[in-house]
């Protein structure tokens, strides 16, 4: 086996933060039920490759304000990161489609450099994270290529149709100039569970830390 080039394992830890991250900051509070009455249920996003790109943890997000909506002519957030692991070839996200929504914006024409990376529908936290990897010290050898910062975008289905619901699956094809098309089943968030109702009889369950 091959090892990875000094570049190549950057855009994959950054891939790996990106995608990851949101789990993680979610399942922190995981088993401390006497700290809220509400538990989130995960569902993992859909990953595949498309030539020399990488998409992971491609999924719809369960809305958390009044401005996104999964109802029928609704708004939601596109989640995913798309990583070039090619070291010289550029390619360029030209659009996403879907039956299941009347358009999707902020997905036109978005490039991912050689060794670059895009994700879209993360926290400002889960940026900085992403960022903190792209600004490490860079390769200086003539034969290694330098990372470019991962571009933060937002991508949202408009005017969502019926279907759209709660831990199932819809159709998205993603188009690229280079890969080409690619079409993946992607979940929608599970969103919060029903209320946790408690009373005196109710067992401590975890810690308050």
């Amino acid at each position: 086996m091959t090892a990875l080039n000094t570049p190549t394992r950057r855009v994959a830890t950054a891939v790996a933060l990106a995608a990851g991250a949101t789990l993680a900051l979610s399942a922190c509070s995981a088993g401390q039920i006497t700290q809220t009455s509400e538990q989130v249920a995960a569902i993992n996003g859909t990953n595949t490759d498309a030539g020399s790109l990488a998409l992971r943890n491609v999924h719809i997000i369960y809305p958390d304000s009044e401005e996104y909506s999964i109802e029928p002519g609704g708004t939601a957030l596109l989640g995913f990161t798309i990583a070039n692991l090619d070291g010289y070839r550029d390619d360029v996200l030209t659009g996403i489609e879907t039956d299941y929504a009347g358009s999707v914006t902020g997905a036109d024409n978005i490039e991912i450099p050689a060794q670059g990376s895009v994700i879209a529908g993360v926290s400002p936290e889960t940026a900085k994270l992403v960022e903190s990897v792209d600004e490490s010290p860079q390769p200086t050898s003539p034969e290694d290529t330098p990372i470019v910062p991962a571009g933060v975008e937002t991508v949202e289905l408009v005017d969502l149709k019926e279907g759209v619901r709660p831990g199932l699956t819809i159709p998205l094809t993603f188009s690229f100039e280079e890969a080409g098309d690619v079409t993946l089943s992607v979940p929608v968030d599970a969103g919060p569970l029903l209320e946790r109702n408690e009373s005196e009889m109710s067992p401590i369950i975890g810690d308050t830390h």
